[in-house]
């Protein structure tokens, strides 16, 4: 491995024909220049990573690599299209467009969809989403009469986690339940033919789920022409977030590569946060090993915060002993430390947080461009009180996905039957929004007609979706008008109308069952044209119906409340849903051990050390402004009026050597109040006294 160190600004630097590399400093200019072998750039919190990424593909388009060769490798299709975005300012808007550029998983949809022949996978697949993933797998527990065995057994959502992290991780079955989910040991053999059942159940339906995708490209690099002929489609590869890759991805990128040194990564092991996903950080630590060759580059200027706020974040992570060694510094102006402040109690947190921000809000900062970090979400409970109580308008990062709202899918069910009339999960949802059929209807339906049925058999030729059309199933008297128009509408689209069209004609059926349905159906029916718009952007359902399970839009007007007719709001967040993101002034509240790491992440180091990398992702949001909040006393009767408590210590992350880097206050009650005890002040009687006095 080789390191980057200090030499001249290359000469082509202000060359008038690249303009993007005028803006690069000397080490993002290098990793954007490098034309050798494997390139790992270590990229620190605010480093311009995403600036370097797409000034590369831009760098390789214009020293001649054709874009359609490039393939470049994100974690979500927002940072993919954010990239794309500034190599076509680079560039050209057509040769960005040719770039492949998309998730892990959207990319391996794309190449199973051309190559899965190979491994003997119709192209015709369905891929399901989380939800479905779900059901599927409690349709599975269901049959095997799992769920009534007079103990407690997983229940479907919990199967899934299970499956998703042995696959994922590729550790045996028994040794993921002993170390997470040790309640569930017992049922190992129930739980593997739960499994075995839910991979033939997929099997026989052709739907994949999203571990599958990634399994079924590992393997496909293994078939000897398709592998090859897939790995040398590419002349780079380029992959985002290195640190969040699990134990599957490190090995289809070696399949793809090899032979082939083109392959770039950027990531930072300080901000591997997401192992409950089966991401391990040792990827990135062995991607020297993994690409012998391998050229290292540090990317450590940063751009967003000042120096205050990086020596705090550079100290709570230096505890951290294994990692790349590296040191963020600025050229930003700023003085102030980052606030480290003990509060009494909860509430009185919640208090100093409202009172900081509306503090701010008057010296002209707005309220989008603060946020309020917390380790899980619950965390925030009694600060959103605070903060309606104060007039605070907030949004909550996290909540349902737009294809998870229920009136969404009811559309994408229809949508499923048409790519595949295989789809048992499908056509049991779209049966069931015909009037009058219920779970047991629908699934004598379905086993009329033939859906979920084992291969063979006299009429194993014959479509479920023809079986409707021409010889629909017995059902009650109030379903036939609906399943009349839907039968049309099923004949018509499966002709092969564009997406678009058969999301509009759908829609025309579904607006009286959804006002049947639902109570909010105006704003659900507005749903179903944004998904309307959604497809317009597409040419074939079975690309419409992928992207939308891998990478869906976050936004569902049905479930979002009412209108918010505030132009300003303060932003609230999980730590994991803030990386990627900054604003300028940062409260992390419950520095506590215990809620800061969380006491379910402390069984051993690595747990540890990933609940640090956790908070120092926190702290390395703040671009001017950071406030750490210590409530020193939690009460166990939280609604009660009982003063059970106990004090708290302070997170180990900030041990006494780390503090100096804080500037630390203390909020105490005032002498002599008891904030356990019930407040005698009465809105009702200030109001009535206050009247008389007028």
């Amino acid at each position: 491995m080789t390191v980057w160190t200090p030499g001249p600004i290359l000469e082509h630097m202000f060359d008038i024909g690249s303009p993007y590399l005028n803006d690069l400093n000397e080490r993002q200019l290098d990793a954007v220049t490098h034309m050798g072998g494997p390139l790992l750039v270590v990229a620190g919190a605010g480093t311009g990573k995403t600036k370097t990424l797409a000034c590369r593909v831009a760098h390789l388009i214009a020293e001649g690599t054709a874009p359609e060769r490039i393939l470049l490798l994100t974690f979500t299709r927002r940072a993919a299209t954010e990239m794309l975005g500034r190599v076509a300012r680079y560039t050209s808007p057509a040769q960005a467009a040719a770039v492949w550029g998309g998730t892990f998983h959207a990319t391996g949809a794309r190449l199973l969809r051309r190559n899965g022949s190979a491994l003997r996978l119709p192209p015709g697949f369905t891929v399901m989403d989380q939800g479905d993933t779900a059901e599927l797998m409690g349709l599975v527990r269901a049959d095997l009469g799992l769920a009534h065995k007079g103990r407690r057994f997983p229940k479907k959502e919990t199967l899934v986690a299970i499956y998703s992290r042995t696959v994922n991780s590729q550790v045996k079955l028994a040794d993921v339940l002993a170390v997470h989910f040790p309640w569930c040991a017992e049922e190992l053999d129930d739980i593997k033919a739960a499994f075995r059942g839910y991979a033939q159940r997929k099997r026989d339906q052709v739907v994949l789920d999203f571990d599958d995708l990634l399994l079924f490209w590992r393997a496909l690099m293994s078939v000897p022409r398709a592998g090859a002929a897939i790995g040398n489609g590419f002349e780079h590869i380029l992959v985002d977030e290195y640190q969040d890759t699990n134990a599957i991805q490190a090995d289809i990128l070696r399949g793809m590569r090899a032979g082939s040194p083109g392959i770039s990564a950027v990531g930072d092991d300080a901000q591997a946060i997401y192992s409950f996903r089966s991401a391990t950080v040792a990827n990135i630590r062995a991607f020297p090993e993994h690409f012998p060759g391998t050229r290292l580059v540090m990317l450590e200027q940063n751009y967003r915060s000042t120096p205050p706020v990086l020596r705090a974040s550079n100290a709570v992570i230096a505890q951290s002993a294994k990692m790349y060694e590296k040191n963020l510094w600025t050229d930003r102006p700023g003085e102030a430390k980052p606030v480290l402040l003990t509060c009494f109690d909860e509430a009185k947190q919640s208090e100093a947080v409202c009172a900081e921000v509306l503090e701010q809000r008057e010296r002209g900062l707005p309220l989008r461009q603060q946020a309020v970090l917390f380790r899980a979400a619950w965390h925030s409970t009694h600060l959103e009180v605070e903060l309606a109580r104060r007039n605070i308008p907030f949004v909550k990062y996290g909540g349902l996905r737009f294809v998870e709202a229920a009136h969404v899918k009811d559309v994408v069910a229809l949508l499923r039957i048409i790519a595949n009339p295989l789809d048992e999960l499908a056509w049991f949802r779209a049966l069931q929004l015909l009037e009058g059929v219920g779970p047991g209807t629908a699934k004598r339906a379905l086993t009329e007609l033939g859906v979920g049925r084992a291969p063979g058999g006299p009429d194993h030729g014959i479509s479920p979706l023809r079986r409707l059309i021409d010889a629909p199933p017995e059902l009650p008297a109030s379903a036939r008008p609906e399943l009349e128009g839907l039968r049309g509408l099923l004949a018509e689209c499966s002709a092969g109308a564009p997406p678009a069209l058969q999301v509009a004609r759908f829609q025309t059926w579904f607006d009286p069952v959804c006002r049947r349905r639902y109570q909010d159906a105006d704003a659900r029916l507005a749903d179903i044209e944004q998904l309307a718009g959604i497809a317009s952007d597409y040419s074939s359902v079975d690309r419409l119906i992928a992207d939308l399970a891998l990478d869906a839009p976050h936004a569902t007007g049905a479930l979002a409340g009412p209108p918010l007719l505030d132009d300003d709001y303060l932003i609230l967040s999980t730590m994991h849903s803030a990386k990627g993101c900054e604003w300028d002034s940062v409260h992390v509240i419950h520095a506590a051990d215990g809620m800061i790491p969380s006491d379910m992440a402390t069984g051993d180091e690595d747990d540890i050390e990933e609940e640090r990398r956790l908070f120092y992702v926190a702290l390395t949001r703040a671009r001017s402004a950071l406030f750490v909040y210590f409530p020193l006393r939690y009460y166990h009767r939280r609604m009660g009026l009982a003063d059970a408590h106990n004090y708290a210590q302070l997170t180990r992350f900030i041990p006494a050597e780390v503090r100096d880097a804080f500037e630390q206050k203390s909020l105490q009650p005032r002498q002599g109040s008891d904030p356990a005890a019930p407040s005698l002040r009465s809105d009702a009687v200030d109001a009535f006294l206050e009247e008389l006095w007028s």
